[in-house]
């Protein structure tokens, strides 16, 4: 299984337009070791040809104008993406669906939750069916069985329900569902490799912790730091379990989490602009490096086999 990061960074990319954090005042000045981000996405593979691609960010154009193994190949119109995933309807998730609207009829899977809010409140599905009839629409179960892409058989998937709130935009935001947000356990048949993939993890207990720890690569939530980040750096009000994200430092934080996994290669993915692991040279992202866990950045590639 191959696995290239389109976008590694949280909502709104990195830098922010219109932030001036120490982070993105810091990049667009070279005041410190950074890299700029675009908003979080991957791609799957196994056989470099057909991609499974797993949330269209806002950014999407940009990430396949960079990846060309996903570029047209064969024919006047042609693309290597042969079916998308999308784990929740948030916008930084949802809205390069609008920017592939030529390559319609997408084939797009997704829950029934949030079918119903890229039908309803952020009716994304609604508006692509001028072109081609927009989108054929594959339910993912939420019951812990399996589901496979058709024609990329070999790659076996389960969705993975995670607690969380539907987008401010959704008509049950108030009323949380399963199916909202989800993670996915990815399996290659053909070499038993597999992938936890889960760029928004509020909390990990004991059931997901098992299947984190049957997985050879975990790509998990690395938005923040600390639980207090947003208020610190003077950019917001909420602390980051408000915001359904898992922080990295503190008792029980991410670091705590993933320190017993020994055996698995762990990446942290949707990362904020104002988490200090984006400078390459922090004390942060050297906790991380002692602890075994890597940052991604776009056009990271994984290729997985079995014992990774």
């Amino acid at each position: 299984m191959r696995i290239r990061v389109l976008g590694s960074a949280a909502g709104g990319g990195f830098p922010q337009w219109n932030c001036n954090c120490y982070n993105c005042h810091g990049v667009r000045n070279g005041r410190i070791k950074a890299t700029p981000r675009t908003q979080s996405s991957i791609a799957l593979s196994v056989d470099g040809e057909r991609w499974i691609v797993i949330n269209t960010s806002p950014d999407i154009r940009a990430q396949l104008e960079g990846f060309p193994a996903i570029q047209p190949r064969h024919g006047l119109r042609d693309t290597g993406i042969h079916a998308v995933i999308l784990v929740d309807s948030q916008i930084d998730h949802t809205t390069g669906l609008l920017l592939l609207r030529e390559g319609c009829p997408l084939s797009v899977y997704a829950t029934d939750m949030v079918y119903q809010d890229l039908s309803t409140g952020f009716p994304v599905f609604n508006m692509l069916k001028s072109w081609s009839d927009g989108i054929d629409y594959h339910a993912l179960p939420v019951d812990g069985s399996t589901f496979q892409v058709a024609g990329i058989e070999q790659l076996r998937l389960t969705a993975v329900p995670l607690a969380g709130k539907a987008p401010p935009y959704s008509p049950h935001r108030h009323d949380p569902h399963v199916g909202d947000n989800i993670g996915l356990f990815i399996e290659d048949l053909s070499d038993g490799s597999s992938l936890f993939y889960s760029p928004g993890l509020g909390g990990v207990d004991e059931a997901l912790l098992n299947i984190m720890k049957k997985s050879d690569c975990l790509l998990v939530d690395g938005t923040f730091w600390q639980e207090d980040e947003m208020i610190v750096a003077g950019v917001g009000t909420k602390l980051a379990h408000e915001m359904g994200h898992l922080p990295q430092s503190g008792e029980g934080g991410m670091m705590d989490v993933l320190r017993p996994l020994t055996e698995q290669r762990k990446i942290l993915i949707h990362i904020n602009n104002t988490n200090p692991i984006l400078i390459e040279d922090s004390p942060e992202r050297e906790k991380l490096t002692q602890e075994g866990i890597e940052v991604s950045y776009d056009g990271m590639d994984v290729q997985l086999d079995s014992g990774v």
